[in-house]
């Protein structure tokens, strides 16, 4: 096994870890909504410590459900992953097109390099 696929599985096990272990151990059991976003718990939190906080801004557009609000954050999450995983890729592509070219230019070079000489030596 490659030190790569040693690496590329044990970051996939910490990603699983990471999304398992708070549901195993329970985690936010004693909340009535126990894995809100950052937000919700912002909001929860200014209204206790000032009630009558008014917020500077309003959305721009607020979903008229909890699933349409998710769905929306989970396209969001898709698209910035095909626009990291396009760079990556076009990247990675750019690298081997150069070392191929690289290898090409390399191994012609002895064998044009050995008909100079045969030429010369015609001569």
């Amino acid at each position: 096994m490659s030190r790569n696929t040693k690496i590329n599985l044990l970051l996939l096990l910490v990603v699983a870890a990471l999304a398992v272990l708070p549901l195993a151990l329970g985690l936010g059991d004693h909340k009535e909504e126990p894995f809100t976003g950052a937000d919700g718990e912002a909001e929860t939190a200014i209204t206790e410590i000032q009630p009558d906080y008014e917020p500077w801004f309003s959305p721009l557009y607020e979903p008229p459900s909890g699933e349409i609000e998710s769905a929306l954050f989970s396209l969001q999450a898709a698209l910035g992953a095909g626009v990291l995983a396009y760079y990556f890729g076009l990247r990675r592509g750019r690298r081997q097109g150069e070392q191929r070219a690289r290898g090409e230019r390399d191994s012609e070079s002895p064998a044009a390099d050995a008909a100079e000489e045969s030429t010369a030596e015609r001569a």
